[in-house]
């Protein structure tokens, strides 16, 4: 595995630095208060597509950020195939998002948090495409945290 170096920084994988770069899209989730999840398709080391929630802002439940950061990455390439792309996001993908990564045909799922009561794996991992990688726990506590700490200021606790 190839790690990639900033000046000083220490050298962190690929998965980390796209991983960082889904986080900054959870962020900018958190500030505008929708539901801190972020994505990024990353073709060739280089991002082709990212995006956050906007479930609320667009008043549509299907606005994932796994939905945006696909389309974004589909219209980057010209064509509704992500063969040779990866999908960074924060969070397990849920069924619907997994099940758009198959029509997709996504090479690779890397995700950071998983998710226990709504992603897909607790149903059934087939869901995606017979040929998708699946990595998770990139970055995991970081992309939790996001997530609890929104919903603990929700909850008022």
């Amino acid at each position: 595995m190839r790690y990639i170096t900033f000046g000083d920084e220490p050298a962190i994988s690929p998965d980390e630095f796209f991983m960082n770069e889904a986080l900054k899209e959870a962020k900018a989730a958190l500030a505008a208060d929708e539901i801190p999840i972020g994505a990024v398709v990353v073709w060739n080391g280089r991002i082709i597509g990212k995006g956050h929630n906007l479930t609320e802002r667009l008043n549509d439940v299907s606005a994932h950020a796994e939905m945006q950061a696909l389309t974004a990455a589909a219209n980057s390439m010209g064509g509704k195939y992500l063969r040779d792309c990866t999908l960074y996001v924060t969070m397990e993908p849920c069924v619907m998002c997994a099940g758009a990564s198959y029509w997709f045909q996504i090479s690779k799922i890397v995700f950071g948090a998983y998710d226990v009561k709504l992603g897909f794996g607790r149903l059934n991992q087939k869901i995606t495409h017979p040929k998708t990688l699946i990595t998770g726990g990139i970055l995991e506590n970081e992309c939790s945290e996001l997530v609890r700490g929104f919903f603990k200021k929700k909850r008022g606790k």
